[in-house]
């Protein structure tokens, strides 16, 4: 079970997260491409980083919405999705030429990716600028219920996909997460969150917030470490998932 985290998330004099202590810890590098955080400087810095630590590099595409950091919904056509999708991987993908890594994967970003997981035309049109950028480049999407529908539509569509988990976050009994605005929504005990991390890895899946299984088979699971209690709850997954192979 691979570690992905959002990182390269700083805007100018902006600073958010603490990316020189997570890298080492992750696998999968989530890297902004400037639409709803990061610039030219800091995304090759975050790249730089990820060389030195071998982690691979996936592109966090969004809306163009950086006052909102990519979390307000754009109505945008099919076409136009396509089209932004593909100017911010061609970008990252320079910065990642740059530094001698190549691109690994695409994982949308904020309220783009809750769109496509609520919309099959957006989710499609998604689907098509990862294809049309490079066939053989994965998409990571969250796992819900409805996974082997997502796997059947980008096997149409032909595109490879990574599902998804989250180690922190509570889910209802559609596989969804739960809304943060919701009591319980995310998990603050370090012992639950391993605990939630050891299930996706070892047993396909978790129980949901009113106790019902659910199968959520997952490639990687997303961890946050922008405070130093998220980061201690990375280093206890890390360890966990290791004591475990």
């Amino acid at each position: 079970m691979k570690l992905n985290c959002d990182l390269g998330e700083s805007y100018g004099a902006w600073r958010m997260g603490q990316d020189e202590h997570v890298m080492p810890l992750i696998d999968m590098a989530n890297v902004a491409c400037g639409f709803h955080a990061a610039d030219p400087m800091v995304i090759r810095q975050t790249v730089a980083l990820a060389a030195r630590y071998q982690v691979q590099i996936g592109a966090h595409p969004s809306y163009h919405d950086l006052v909102g950091f990519g979390r307000r919904s754009i109505a945008h056509s099919p076409e136009e999705i396509q089209a932004l999708m593909l100017y911010q991987l061609g970008a990252l993908e320079g910065l990642c030429r740059a530094e001698g890594l190549p691109l690994s994967y695409v994982k949308p970003h904020g309220a783009l990716n809750n769109d496509m997981m609520k919309d099959a035309t957006i989710l499609q049109a998604v689907m098509e600028a990862v294809r049309t950028y490079r066939s053989d480049l994965p998409l990571m999407i969250p796992a819900t219920l409805h996974y082997r529908q997502h796997q059947e539509l980008a096997g149409q569509v032909g595109v490879p996909l990574l599902m998804e988990a989250f180690a922190d976050r509570a889910y209802d009994d559609e596989g969804q997460l739960v809304p943060r605005r919701q009591q319980g929504a995310v998990h603050h005990d370090p012992q639950r969150i391993v605990d939630q991390a050891l299930s996706f890895s070892t047993q396909g899946g978790i129980t949901s917030i009113n106790g019902r299984w659910l199968e959520l088979p997952a490639d990687s699971l997303c961890v946050h470490g922008d405070n130093d209690s998220a980061l201690a709850a990375v280093r206890a997954i890390r360890d966990a998932l290791q004591s475990a192979q």
